[in-house]
């Protein structure tokens, strides 16, 4: 263990050495997040695939761009509900990215989910990830 006044030299990643980083259970298991509001609004104008739970966003990133690997959004507006039911839904459909855009996504594409009101939140995760799984055959054909 490393004591608490010691510092530890940062990764290009920020994450600290090689052996820190390894021994953090959070690291290498998210996906890459979108954050500009650009991103958001390329996504909007590509494909859409609306399914019960949520609406799939997604869109083939230009090779020029120099980004690699998917991408993920999450959104959920006020007509979620509350700021707890919002972040509710936020936290399932990242769970449902993790579960399913890790395996069945592709690379060189962004992708964004959207909460429906009551939907995302109410709906069994399991009827979720078989929403993810249609929504993806729609969108990639």
């Amino acid at each position: 263990m490393t004591p608490p006044d010691a510092t530890v030299p940062l990764q290009p990643d920020g994450h600290g050495d090689a052996s820190a980083a390894s021994s953090c259970a959070a690291v290498g298991k998210s996906l890459p997040v979108l954050k500009k509001r650009s991103e958001f609004l390329a996504a909007a104008k590509a494909r859409r695939a609306p399914v019960a739970g949520f609406l799939l966003q997604a869109r083939q990133r230009d090779p020029a761009e120099g980004v690699h690997g998917l991408r993920v959004g999450f959104t959920c507006s006020k007509k979620v509900g509350n700021a707890v039911t919002r972040n509710r839904a936020k936290r399932r459909l990242r769970a449902l990215a993790h579960e399913v855009l890790r395996v069945e996504g592709r690379a060189g594409w962004d992708y964004v989910l959207v909460g429906k009101p009551g939907a995302t939140v109410e709906r069994s995760f399991a009827d979720l990830i078989a929403d993810l799984r249609a929504a993806l055959r729609r969108i990639h054909g």
